[in-house]
């Protein structure tokens, strides 16, 4: 049996993987295949990946593409979520900010630096014409962190998927102000260098089966009760979410990794620019 790390965060665009590992589908191929949920989001995850402590990730495409620019031995395998990421742009629900514009100026509550919510700050901030060199910053870990940093004061927005951010906002722990898409496809499949070289065959398997479920994840019968069971979620927020999201079966395509680097290096994130082969690694 080959053991094989993967992580990803503990939302519901990695609901197939849980059911495939549950299934057994990867050890009928000889493959046990370690989930672990890391709730921290795409910095962490990038971190983790650098020290090796996994071999494969599910990410946010511009937290990796940020993160392979600056050194780290990783490369997309495969677009995973080809639908935009919905960021919710949410306030303490008892603060006096009643539109986006009032937010200008005030401190950003981000999971960590590198971070989704780190980078979708500053294009949110570019959308708005505010200057983004401004931007006032507030490391929460997580999204737990962020609801206790807004609810003191210490932070005064913070921009994390709607759909998973929706229970609070019910509850009004959170209220939210709007929302703010990713110009690109959200997640993607990612591998350290090493274990490309060493299990490519292996990586090829994990794809194949995983591609398997996504396809058929959505006509799976009663799947909007069981999503909506597991991860504290309204059936109807559900069904909203399953009819804007789309897996991918693909690779990424090289006009994506253009966009997102050339929107990081406009908005000064990253200060050079890779060729495709150098951030995609073709699995065929």
């Amino acid at each position: 049996m080959k053991t094989v790390k993967i992580i990803g965060v503990p939302e519901h665009f990695n609901f197939p993987w849980q059911l495939a590992i549950e299934e057994g589908a990867f050890e009928e191929r000889g493959i046990d295949l370690q989930w672990t949920e890391i709730p921290e989001g795409t910095g962490k995850m990038c971190q983790m990946l650098k020290d090796y402590k996994t071999d494969l990730a599910i990410i946010l495409t511009e937290g990796i593409i940020k993160s392979i620019t600056e050194g780290n031995p990783v490369k997309i395998v495969q677009e995973y979520v080809s639908s935009p990421l919905l960021w919710g742009i949410h306030v303490d629900a008892k603060s006096g900010y009643g539109a986006i514009p009032d937010l200008e100026g005030t401190k950003v509550a981000i999971s960590r630096f590198g971070s989704g919510s780190h980078l979708m700050a500053f294009l949110h901030a570019q959308e708005e014409g505010w200057d983004s060199d401004k931007l006032q910053f507030v490391v929460v870990d997580n999204l737990d962190g962020a609801v206790l940093a807004l609810t003191e004061g210490r932070a005064d927005y913070f921009m994390w998927e709607h759909f998973m951010t929706k229970p609070l906002v019910d509850k009004e722990v959170f209220r939210r102000l709007g929302d703010c898409p990713t110009p690109w496809p959200s997640f993607v499949i990612v591998a350290t260098d090493k274990f490309l070289r060493e299990n490519k065959s292996t990586l090829r398997h994990i794809l194949e089966i995983i591609n398997r479920y996504t396809v058929e994840f959505k006509n799976i019968p009663s799947i909007d009760r069981t999503l909506a069971n597991t991860f504290d979620q309204q059936p109807e927020d559900i069904r909203e979410w399953l009819s804007l999201t789309r897996w991918s079966q693909t690779p990424l395509n090289i006009q994506t990794i253009e966009l997102v680097q050339d929107t990081l290096f406009n908005l000064k994130l990253i200060d050079k620019k890779l060729g495709f082969d150098k951030i995609v690694e073709n699995t065929q």
